[in-house]
């Protein structure tokens, strides 16, 4: 026996790993052990969408006879190359490769400690429904599984490959519409985890979705799609929100969808669908156009999420939502003349009124501004909103933060303050996966985020003994300041943020 526990200690602290075998409903996967975690990596959750599967709903996995070894992240889908840009550096983006089609995988830690089957969080990347995978070094999932959860990150397909809609293509489906590939991949994945997951120590029942950016828009689709239902009990959302329009959100319905897509096909030189599924993976990822976002179906997403919430038709799950207060995701802002032109045309008589919220005396007070009202446009106002909606017309509880911590760089021109992103690797207890050089307040606001998260998740509730308390959001302007201080607090602009809603 203490032969045992020293060897597993010393495997926990050297790095090294030994096997760990699990029977899943298709065959047995071979992961790692690292003391007490177990880690399974490139899990197949589907066949690979390829060839005549390219543009069709995921398929189930065949069953496989041996041992199929999962130690290694499985490729990502199908993008252009991942370089840094603006404030991204490395650790925020995917591996360079491998990177392919062939991209339905999933990823599992757990902590074998605990034999109690436990609460399971399941993480879905962002990267604007355009690039993005599970094998960024700030979606590790060891950190927040030795904290009681077992953490799932997922892949979906994106661009064109996740959501191109055709004529032809809603014709060969079953359910009569095309595209929203990604979100099927997403809900196949749900599936397999409602199926197999207890195998890895986790709870089918008690499954929370957690996203961030298109990931936190995922799971707004998500709460609004029935094929969806019964697949998680709550949802964490960072920094997006399909309540209200948005940049991120096209408002497209099908027969504009298909349109996109024939006007795709015909660029490419692809007479018939044929022709489409015949063109290499570059040949699509290179040609322009065609849809590469959500939009409403009528099957996948017959509603929109206000009309969902109207008709009682939401999947009503517990939720925590919030944004940053550097939210933005542009670093090109017009002169001030220009701006209050644009925004005169945009909203009309609100926009005199806008200005006492954004204003523009100057170039250099109108690029603040609109860096302001970017962030509020595309985050702020519709996550707020969605809060809202739910305290009206859900049931379920909803907390809200906004995190606020200006997240320290190498010098004053390298810091970029609470930027996109920049909360991931706090609430997920992952700031070593990060070259910054973070300080003892930014360690103490990880463990502070991470506590709430892994608390939320277990029980619907972020609070918990020893952190500050998160108040409940009551419909009005309620919501937990995440920062150097991290306390209850009220939204400053909530005026601002309904008359961008209206």
């Amino acid at each position: 026996m203490k032969l045992t526990l020293v060897l597993s200690c010393f495997l926990a602290f050297s790095g090294l790993a030994q096997s760990v075998q699990i029977k899943t409903q298709k065959g047995i996967v071979e992961g790692e052990q690292f003391g007490s975690m177990h880690r399974f990596l490139g899990i197949p959750f589907a066949q690979p969408p390829v060839g005549d599967l390219r543009w069709k709903a995921p398929q189930e996995m065949a069953a496989w006879k041996g041992v199929k070894v999962t130690k290694a992240y499985g490729p990502s889908p199908m993008q252009a190359e991942p370089k840094p840009f603006m404030v991204w550096s490395e650790e925020y983006l995917i591996p360079k490769e491998p990177i392919s089609e062939d991209c339905l995988y999933l990823n599992i830690w757990n902590d074998s400690k605990e034999k109690a089957l436990k609460p399971v969080l399941v993480y879905i990347y962002g990267g604007g429904f355009r690039s993005g995978g599970a094998a960024c070094p700030i979606y590790d999932g060891a950190a927040t599984a030795s904290k009681g959860l077992v953490f799932v990150s997922i892949n979906y397909r994106v661009g064109t490959f996740g959501f191109l809609a055709h004529p032809e293509l809603s014709k060969e489906s079953s359910a009569g519409v095309s595209g929203n590939y990604g979100l099927l991949d997403m809900i196949a994945a749900l599936n397999w985890i409602k199926a197999n997951i207890a195998s890895f120590g986790g709870d089918p029942n008690q499954v929370t979705i957690a996203g961030q950016s298109a990931g936190a828009f995922a799971v707004n689709y998500l709460c609004a799609s029935p094929l969806a239902k019964g697949l998680f009990k709550r949802a964490i959302a960072e920094s997006g929100s399909a309540v209200l329009s948005s940049p991120l959100r096209p408002a497209v319905n099908q027969v504009a969808a298909e349109s996109l897509g024939t006007m795709f096909a015909t660029k490419l030189g692809a007479e018939n669908l044929e022709g489409l599924r015949a063109k290499s993976a570059n040949d699509i990822l290179n040609a322009p156009g065609g849809l590469s976002s959500p939009y409403l179906d009528g099957y996948v997403e017959p509603l929109n999420m206000m009309a969902a919430y109207r008709e009682n038709k939401v999947n009503d799950v517990d939720l925590l939502l919030g944004w940053n207060s550097e939210d933005v995701v542009s670093n090109r802002w017009l002169p001030a003349q220009e701006y209050q032109q644009n925004l005169s045309k945009k909203y009309g008589p609100k926009a005199t009124e806008l200005l006492g919220y954004y204003p523009a005396t100057n170039d250099a007070e109108a690029a603040i501004s609109q860096r302001n009202l970017s962030r509020d446009e595309t985050f702020g106002a519709g996550v707020f909103f969605w809060a809202k909606t739910q305290f009206t017309h859900g049931k379920s509880p909803v907390f809200l933060y906004n995190f606020n911590r200006q997240i320290p760089g190498d010098s004053p021109e390298t810091q970029n303050g609470a930027f996109h992103t920049g909360e991931v690797p706090y609430a997920y207890d992952n700031l070593a996966k990060v070259r910054r050089p973070y300080q003892a307040v930014d360690k103490q606001l990880a463990k502070y985020m991470s506590s709430y998260w892994v608390n939320f998740a277990k029980t619907g509730n972020p609070n918990g003994v020893g952190l500050p308390v998160w108040p409940r959001f009551q419909g009005d302007n309620a919501l937990m300041q995440l920062d150097v201080e991290t306390k209850a607090s009220t939204l400053k602009n909530v005026k601002a943020l309904e008359l961008i809603a209206q």
